[in-house]
């Protein structure tokens, strides 16, 4: 078998491989390196490889499927984490100039689980600057394009984990979402991405504002999620917000049919405006899943924008990391982060004490919606991806990347599992991808539902950088 069939095939089909011996760990991790190699220079998904780290664990990997001892369903599998995630051996610049290029000496929880568990890590995939922005561009590492078009933004923060997913640059990818970024970044660039309930996938040290931020995966498909997630979604006393209770086998549903599910409907959750395209395609995916047994009901939520909400806690959270930093390092910030920063000086505690009673109210609201209808489905992001290295789309009003990602933030103010699925394409040929939110800790619901769609409507991936093009 070549490389390059390995470089294309999921989790499931590359262990298929492993345990009959008709493939190796080692030619799988070196068909992914290949991939990288082929690719990065268009893209720049990754921002550090170790290719003797991974052809050495690979090796050790293979061993053990020799004996019949793997350490787990994903023991071999090329695996890469965001560079927000502290990995042993590997730097962390978090795309900061600000940060040292010295080698982390300890694994974060997600690098520790996956490597307990003989994944192959292969390098650390770019983010904007501290993950504070829904695009990805930093002045460390410069900036990430989309594969479908090179000159369009993947969006952001783990911008360069859904690059990786899509050019199957690696089979797992690890990303972090604080206001949609793993889902924002997966609709833009046609794959799957997952937030978990927060508290489920442990993460330290703690992102700049804890309790927005979930950790969780990238990948081609909703099993291949699902058995990251068997890893990482576990219990680790380092992070101080993080909760037990997680599934033994989050894939436990997965084989489940849609039958008796309500599922809320919101094409725009009664403040969004979205472009006319994926208002059709994601209202096409509702057709699909109520064709696969689930009853849609046309409804809106009944909340207002919780935009403002959204802006006190991140922006103070930017004022926080602005306020540690020197008088050289505050000029080596992203500008953007800075003027966020400078925003919220104005704030006071009174203010940001009504933020955090608001966010409450807004959980409970939510939580009381999911009593009567088991997941809420949305677009995932209203606009087709835009231009690199802008914040914004050219050409429009809009002052920051809160304006045009509504949809996601809401649900880590509320901390509840949220997932983007890939349902089709604009005119352009640009991704389109819907959300399926649901209750705090129904996430095999949410998985179970997204496996569904997925499987009766597979996405399609590019199969290089830049795929029109090539005709």
């Amino acid at each position: 078998m070549s490389d390059t069939d390995l470089g294309t095939m999921d989790a499931g089909s590359l262990v298929r491989l492993f345990e009959s011996g008709e493939a190796s760990p080692l030619e799988a991790t070196r068909a992914a390196l290949e991939r990288i190699e082929r690719f990065n220079d268009a893209v720049n998904a990754y921002v550090h490889v170790d290719r003797e780290g991974a052809e050495k664990a690979a090796r050790a990997s293979a061993r053990r499927w020799g004996q019949g001892k793997p350490l787990s369903p994903i023991d071999g599998v090329p695996a890469s984490l965001k560079d927000l995630t502290n990995v042993a051996g590997m730097p962390a610049r978090e795309g900061s100039l600000t940060t040292p290029d010295t080698l982390c000496e300890m694994d974060a929880p997600p690098a520790a689980r996956l490597r307990e568990a003989g994944a192959v890590l292969l390098g650390k995939t770019n983010t904007p600057e501290f993950g504070w922005k829904a695009v990805t561009d930093n002045r460390v590492y410069g900036t990430t394009c989309n594969p479908w078009d090179t000159r369009l933004t993947p969006g952001g923060s783990s911008g360069g984990a859904a690059v990786a997913a899509s050019l199957n640059m690696g089979v797992l990818h690890q990303g972090g979402d604080s206001g949609g970024s793993i889902r924002i970044p997966a609709a833009f660039t046609g794959v799957f991405g997952f937030k978990p309930t927060f508290g489920w996938t442990p993460q330290w040290p703690p992102a700049q504002e804890p309790s927005l931020s979930h950790i969780g995966p990238l990948t081609r498909t909703v099993s291949d999620a699902a058995r990251m997630l068997n890893v990482i979604g576990r219990y680790d006393y380092r992070d101080p917000y993080a909760t037990r209770g997680q599934p033994d086998d989050w894939g436990v549903d997965m084989d489940c049919d849609l039958r008796g599910l309500r599922i809320a409907y919101s094409p725009t959750l009664g403040y969004a405006e979205v472009d006319p395209q994926i208002a059709d395609r994601v209202h096409e995916a509702a057709k699909r899943l109520e064709a696969l047994g689930a009853e849609l009901v046309e409804i809106n939520p009944g909340f207002t924008s919780p935009i403002d909400i959204f802006r006190k806690l991140w922006f103070t959270a930017s004022l926080e990391l602005w306020s540690q930093c020197n008088e050289r390092q505050r000029k080596e910030l992203d500008p953007g982060l800075v003027a966020n920063a400078r925003h919220a000086e104005a704030w006071s505690a009174l203010d940001l004490f009504r933020a955090q009673a608001d966010r409450a109210r807004l959980a409970e609201q939510l939580e009381h919606f999911n009593q009567e209808y088991h997941l809420l489905m949305t677009p995932t992001v209203p606009i087709e991806p835009f231009e690199i290295n802008h914040e914004v789309p050219p050409g429009s009003d809009m002052r920051d990347w809160e304006e045009w990602a509504p949809f996601s933030y809401p649900f880590n103010l509320s901390q509840q599992p949220a997932a983007s699925v890939p349902c089709g394409f604009t005119d352009a040929g640009l991704p389109v991808g819907f959300q399926l939110a649901g209750g705090k800790y129904d996430d095999i619901r949410v998985l179970r539902a997204c496996h569904a769609y997925m499987e009766a409507h597979p996405a399609r991936h590019p199969t290089v950088p830049d795929p029109a093009q090539y005709g």
